[in-house]
């Protein structure tokens, strides 16, 4: 594991841990430019927006299309993700078009990147970004056992 991965995979449980604040599942989310600093980063805000949508991977790479400098198109980027990501993250991984993602813990129930399905290395799609699992993966399970624990009472 490279340092820049590591520092990023530790924002991304900073920003994890803030989502658990107001009330969201804790992941987070950060793109790595090309030069590998940070563009953009997220965390969830399903609820704090009310919309199904607001995972912390698509704000994260909404935000880095913004100041990326190639429109929509992230080539060269990471998304570097304290979860596996969901279809629908996997799909936007593809089309926004970065390099590589990059996550924590595995998500055998809704995981698209290898667990569940394996949508970003799916050879009927045009674009495949390589993918590098396990990165911090104790502390980012941790981080979303102890959650769901506390969701539960238990």
């Amino acid at each position: 594991m490279t340092r820049d991965l590591d520092a990023a995979m530790g924002r991304s449980l900073e920003l994890a841990a803030a989502a658990e604040g107001w009330g969201d599942i804790p992941i987070g989310a950060v793109v790595l430019g090309p030069d590998g600093g940070v563009l953009a980063e997220a965390a969830n805000e399903r609820e704090k927006r009310g919309d199904p949508t607001a995972h912390a991977e698509v704000l994260a790479l909404r935000a880095a299309a913004q100041v990326h400098g190639d429109g929509w198109r992230l080539s060269g980027c990471t998304l570097v993700v304290t979860l596996e990501p969901c279809t629908m993250c996997a799909g936007a991984s593809v089309l926004s078009r970065v390099d590589a993602v990059v996550f924590g813990a595995d998500d055998p129930k809704a995981g698209a990147v290898g667990s569940l399905w394996d949508v970003v290395r799916d050879r009927r799609l045009n674009h495949r970004p390589q993918v590098t699992g396990g990165v911090r993966a104790e502390e980012c399970g941790a981080l979303l056992r102890a959650f769901f624990r506390r969701q539960r009472g238990l």
